[in-house]
């Protein structure tokens, strides 16, 4: 198998040998094909991979290509619909719209209206101008509860940390949202000085991992919590349960990565492993959710307290609805993120297969707090792949009432979607943390880019629901949006996502969707005691293995 090398190799020797006599500076030859010769019985005898043993040297091109390949396929190869996860046509309408470049469309559409899954909203002849839209296209979050009520715009950033981010990536996203009077998340990695520098809005979100609100065992610490959130720029405060990228999984900053100044602002010891679990400390059932709601928001004087989370299991989410019922705590908000939703690192088997897609969550969500008689009390945002103006409004329609992006920002502010945000290497300077590469991201110019994107956004939201007659996002609903769902039928969203009556949830008269889910869901603990199912029209407890029986009745008693 290694005869096309030793061929290759010894036909160059032999040349040179017939040649040197009439040309003695052929010898450099050898002097060039040293290395590669090296290299090649280099290849010969290691037994890391078969491939390179099998064909030294030439073997090495496959792991080229393998390298190339990508950015190969995205400048030559693929179409204005292909690419993943964020397609070129919605890479480009953000560039354009962040460039302040034209962004028509030239000859019509170029996706297929006609395959299954294709989505429109429905126009109006009564459309209205879109100077007659509200002009100040805001939402006020802030329950019974809230003294500090935060009016947010409908679009806005979600959670990106400092450390997942650059600092440069970071100012030019909060110095976009100041100008745009946007709100910036944080993220879970606490709020860091960039975060601050200049002035804009801030989500503080607050992960498994405390970070900024930790004590020295990991713990949510209330005085720190309480220093931190009183700074002007912190508006709101999500609790972080999951995220749609990994929901479950908890995370690692490893030592080499702890640097002094993340672990200043995460409130950790520099160059240590930081585990952040995959569930709370702070609380370990919906109820104690909802008390540890009503403890933040009494210790940041009364500003908006929300949480974040990937649908999984539907009865985990009707026993957090059950618990603010019982308590009369409610949280502000709630952030939905999908199943689609990024990150910079996740297994694939979780990014792939874990957490509801975003359309389905929505409209579970948006149905639970109706049937629970919460909706009218709790703002609900949307979060996860959404870049343009008819994302926005088909979320709304579904029930959200604000939506937030990651990915469209991160573009804005000069991502080139090259797929190694997880190598350090961004070549942006992005996602890094190596300022070889994050200097080159010049802060003003991508701060404006960054606010450019979120108004012509927004604007074309605008003009979306102008032509629909209606002045609003909040007067969106799913009678709005079609969907193809074979090749010869369509349906409304309120066909394929009936609605639910108000406190159906509470008054007796319970779906038959949601029967076997509130018989599973209780406001002391998140995982169901028992698993439901529907045997023979029979609601029925799925019978559990004996030994994971005993387990489980071992631990209560242990608890207890």
């Amino acid at each position: 198998m290694h005869s096309t090398f030793i061929k290759t190799l010894s036909a160059t020797l032999i040349t040179v040998a017939i040649i040197y006599p009439f040309w003695p500076a052929t010898v450099w030859v050898l002097v060039f094909i040293a290395p590669f010769t090296a290299l090649g019985f280099y290849d010969m005898f290691q037994k890391r991979h078969s491939i390179r043993r099998n064909f030294p040297l030439f073997g090495r091109g496959r792991w080229i290509m393998e390298e190339i390949r990508p950015f190969i396929r995205q400048y030559f190869v693929e179409s204005d619909t292909d690419g993943a996860p964020i397609n070129r046509m919605f890479r480009n309408i953000v560039y354009q719209r962040a460039k302040g470049a034209l962004e028509t469309v030239p000859f019509g559409t170029r996706v297929d209206t006609y395959r299954t899954g294709y989505e429109w909203i429905g126009h109006s002849l009564s459309a209205i101008d879109v100077s007659d839209v509200n002009e100040d296209l805001r939402v006020n979050v802030g329950g019974p509860d809230c003294r500090q009520p935060y009016s947010a715009s409908i679009f806005n950033i979600s959670a990106m940390s400092f450390g997942a981010l650059s600092q440069n990536a970071i100012l030019a996203l909060n110095k976009g949202a100041k100008s745009g009077g946007f709100a910036h998340n944080t993220g879970e990695g606490g709020v860091s000085p960039y975060h601050l520098e200049h002035g804009g809005d801030l989500i503080w979100q607050i992960g498994t991992g405390y970070f900024g609100c930790r004590d020295r065992n990991g713990k949510f610490s209330p005085d720190l919590f309480k220093e931190k959130v009183s700074l002007e720029s912190v508006k709101m405060i999500e609790i972080k349960l999951s995220q749609g990228a990994k929901p479950g999984h908890g995370g690692i900053l490893p030592a080499e990565k702890n640097t002094p100044e993340i672990s200043r602002i995460r409130g950790v010891e520099p160059y240590t492993q930081v585990n952040s679990p995959a569930t709370h400390t702070a609380f370990d059932s919906p109820l104690g959710l909802v008390q540890f709601i009503a403890q933040l928001r009494e210790l940041s004087d009364g500003k908006p307290v929300g949480f974040k989370l990937s649908i999984g299991r539907k009865s985990e989410f009707v026993a957090i609805c059950k618990a603010m019922h019982e308590s009369g705590i409610l949280a502000d908000f709630i952030t939905v993120d999908g199943g689609e939703g990024g990150t910079g690192a996740a297994p694939l088997e979780y990014t792939n297969s874990i957490g509801m897609p975003l359309r389905e969550a929505i409209t579970f969500v948006a149905d639970c707090l109706t049937g629970f008689g919460l909706k009218q009390h709790i703002k609900i945002i949307a979060s996860g792949k959404i870049i343009t103006g008819f994302h926005l409004v088909k979320n709304m329609a579904l029930g959200a009432d604000i939506c937030n992006s990651a990915r469209g920002m991160m573009l804005a502010v000069g991502c080139v979607h090259s797929l190694i945000c997880n190598s350090n290497r961004c070549p942006s300077g992005v996602a890094t943390q190596d300022p070889r590469l994050f200097n080159g991201l010049v802060v003003p110019d991508k701060a404006a880019r960054v606010a450019h994107y979120h108004a012509k956004t927004v604007h074309a939201t605008a003009e979306i629901i102008a032509s629909t007659g209606i002045c609003h996002t909040s007067e969106l609903n799913r009678t709005h949006i079609y969907r193809r769902i074979s090749q010869y039928e369509i349906k409304r969203y309120d066909q394929i996502f009936p609605y639910l009556p108000s406190n159906c949830l509470l008054d007796g008269s319970i779906p038959d969707l949601f029967k076997l889910i509130m018989q599973e869901a209780s406001s002391d603990i998140f995982a169901p005691h028992n698993c439901l199912t529907r045997i023979d029209n029979e609601c029925r407890e799925i019978d559990m293995p004996e030994e994971m029986a005993v387990a489980e009745k071992t631990t209560t008693t242990e608890d207890r």
